[in-house]
């Protein structure tokens, strides 16, 4: 998610650059509701729910690889049927250039297959070998990922354009649901706190986020939890550290979007709904332990960055939180959060360096 939320700005820049092009988008499936709402058709003229590309392919590269480790049976036909699909749209659309934000074997892969004849990519990319498969090599520039992607589009549009304001898909029925559901729970202002990461190394521990909607709430601000798939349990665990002061609230990425536009505060560590949460300039209290909030942090947007110095940085997907993780305390969320709400009602725009 995390991913796909970087890439916006890049693809944003190559809209405003071409505003009358023909862009499609290859995404996994899971994420396509950031580019395209629920229910909304993937292909055709842009509209508030698909604002920004004309058409979004989606593969589901998890499925079709488990399919090839099964006897051929009606399940792989259909994979295979799937993939055909897929490709037959894909080069069906006679694409001009691809740019390969990833950077990954796979998306190089997935970009040479597409059959345009130009193909963009890092010089160095997240996996090497990936480079061999571009007819362009762009020598990234900027610390942020998402400057290294802004600066691939720049390439392809050989101009200077400033950062671009973004355009998420904006779905009424959700917004509608998203609005009853608030009020239903007699929720005005709010903050989202996510106690969910990518792996345990980046989960700061839920019931600590249970803590700070506590003391949120004797301030006047309620919160709401937002869990994803196979995060129930620290969502619950967060909810009953919150003695009533928080409410679990599970969302379509499309709802989710419809809810992070009316919060007025986001908390959490270093996964995609704290991007998309910058994405669309809401306040950040942000996380981290193993993660480099250099290269990942929040982005174009007010934030407090909070990571340990003994946090190292690394990927490695370890199942227990980071140690330095762990010494981040409740108070300084906290604080940092009160420091945001009151940039919040002050109006001010600048933003907050890290805090360790």
């Amino acid at each position: 998610m995390g991913d796909v939320i970087h890439t916006l700005p890049a693809a944003q820049l190559l809209r405003d650059a071409f505003p009358n092009a023909m862009i499609g988008w290859l995404v996994e499936e899971r994420w396509a509701e950031l580019l395209c709402a629920a229910g909304t058709s993937r292909r055709g003229e842009r509209s508030p729910q698909r604002p920004l590309v004309d058409w979004v392919h989606t593969v589901d590269l998890k499925s079709w690889r488990r399919s090839l480790f099964t006897l051929p049976t009606a399940f792989t036909l259909r994979t295979g049927q799937d993939i055909a699909k897929v490709w037959n749209d894909v080069r069906a659309a006679h694409y001009d250039v691809v740019v390969d934000m990833q950077g990954a074997i796979r998306s190089a892969v997935l970009a040479r297959w597409s059959g345009a004849r130009v193909i963009f990519g890092a010089a160095e990319p997240r996996e090497s070998p990936a480079s061999l498969l571009y007819s362009r090599r762009v020598v990234v520039r900027g610390e942020h990922v998402i400057e290294h992607y802004l600066s691939l589009a720049k390439a392809v549009t050989q101009s200077a354009l400033k950062s671009p304001n973004l355009e998420l898909p904006r779905d009424p029925a959700a917004e509608e649901r998203i609005g009853q559901r608030l009020r239903q729970e007699g929720l005005g202002d709010f903050a989202i706190l996510n106690p969910g990461a990518g792996w345990g190394a980046k989960r700061w521990p839920a019931e600590r986020y249970g803590r700070v909607a506590k003391v949120l709430a004797a301030e006047g601000m309620r919160s709401v939890l937002n869990f994803g798939p196979g995060e129930e349990v620290l969502a619950r665990e967060a909810e009953a550290a919150s003695e009533g002061a928080a409410k679990a609230m599970k969302c379509t990425i499309t709802e989710l979007i419809a809810l992070t536009r009316r919060a007025k505060l986001f908390i959490g560590g270093d996964t995609g709904p704290l991007h998309l949460a910058a994405a669309l300039r809401v306040p950040v209290v942000a996380i981290f332990g193993p993660t480099d909030p250099a290269r990942n942090g929040p982005y174009g947007t007010r934030s407090v960055v909070l990571r340990n110095p003994a946090s190292p940085t690394t990927h490695a997907r370890n199942s227990q939180p980071d140690e330095g993780l762990l010494e981040i305390s409740v108070a300084s969320v906290v604080d940092a959060a009160r420091a945001l709400l009151r940039d919040e009602c002050a109006g001010k725009t600048v933003s907050h360096g890290r805090r360790s």
